[in-house]
């Protein structure tokens, strides 16, 4: 099976990975490297660049039949859905965490006076502002060897970037403090992969399935749904965590969500939890439901016109 990324070291390692895990099974691979436009542009993302920077290429390879499997970051997959492809398999997700790095490993806290923080996410800003809201928050854009570069040439006092992503790279020495989740909660699909195929490869499809988590799916399915429910998009202020206990024999369990909608400024912060049971069958279904109620709470309460505020 020919297996498409991006040319970064992350995606090339999650790539390497489902990889790995598919030969588990049996099942033979080729990576196939590819550019995206999220690679080559490195312009702060604005209303007119916000959708599908780092996945359109990798799925024009399945498209084009230059490849079987497309692996993405699953924050970075549009909510959108095209039926040309399925969401084949979702593995399990590594941490959800945000967290500060700076050359020191200094909490936030502990960050001087109008320090400048580097991320290139509005929903990390806007959380970042609501903890000190001295902080100059800058865009920065890259991966995640860029960025660390210019944090150590002194372009920032600090960066946000997602844990997973370091732990991945096992970058145990990389001085950082995670952040809580009260503190910093994450973006919907955070931790996790998502890897397509083609809906109509049936081939793919079943030996895809081999690597799904259900317990993971079913949370970023109802981490997804708020995200589509109010059209948020990559570039709205917008957080969500969900969490599956007690999977038992995956089949039942109890999925809980909490969804956060924040002016940039960090001013403002609109916070929806709630819970469901899960049954035996229907387990997207529930979790799609799950997260349509709690974006229908947040639209209730303002969050439409705090997203629209950050375009």
């Amino acid at each position: 099976m020919r297996i498409a990324t991006r040319e970064s070291p992350l995606a090339m390692w999650q790539a390497r990975h489902v990889a790995a895990r598919l030969a588990e099974h049996g099942i033979a691979t080729q990576l196939v490297p590819l550019l995206s436009g999220g690679d080559t542009d490195l312009r702060p993302i604005d209303g007119t660049r916000q959708v599908g920077l780092f996945t359109k290429r990798i799925q024009q390879a399945l498209v084009d039949n230059e490849a079987d499997v497309a692996v993405h970051s699953l924050k970075d997959l549009p909510t959108q859905l095209d039926e040309r492809f399925a969401l084949a398999a979702v593995p399990p997700r590594e941490v959800v965490a945000d967290c500060l790095v700076s050359p020191a490993g200094k909490t936030l806290a502990e960050l001087p006076h109008r320090a400048r923080v580097g991320t290139g996410s509005t929903r990390r800003m806007a959380q970042l502002k609501s903890l000190r809201d001295d902080l100059v928050v800058m865009p920065i854009r890259g991966n995640v060897q860029t960025r660390l570069a210019k944090l150590h040439a002194g372009e920032f006092d600090a960066i946000v970037l997602a844990e997973a992503g370091l732990l991945r790279l096992e970058m145990d020495d990389l001085p950082r403090v995670r952040f809580s989740l009260d503190e910093m909660l994450p973006a919907p699909g955070q931790g996790a992969l998502g890897i397509e195929v083609r809906s109509d490869d049936e081939t793919a499809l079943v030996a895809l399935k081999l690597l799904d988590d259900l317990a993971t799916r079913l949370a970023v399915v109802a981490e997804r749904t708020v995200l589509a429910a109010l059209h948020g998009g990559c570039l709205a202020p917008i957080a969500a965590h969900g969490i599956v206990e007690s999977l038992a024999d995956q089949a039942a369990g109890r999925l809980t969500l909490t969804a956060v909608v924040m002016s940039t400024d960090g001013t403002k912060r609109l916070q929806e939890t709630a819970s469901c049971n899960l049954g035996a069958t229907d387990g997207e279904a529930v979790a799609v439901q799950l997260g349509t109620s709690v974006a229908e709470k947040l639209r209730a309460a303002g969050a439409e016109e705090l997203i629209q505020a950050a375009r």
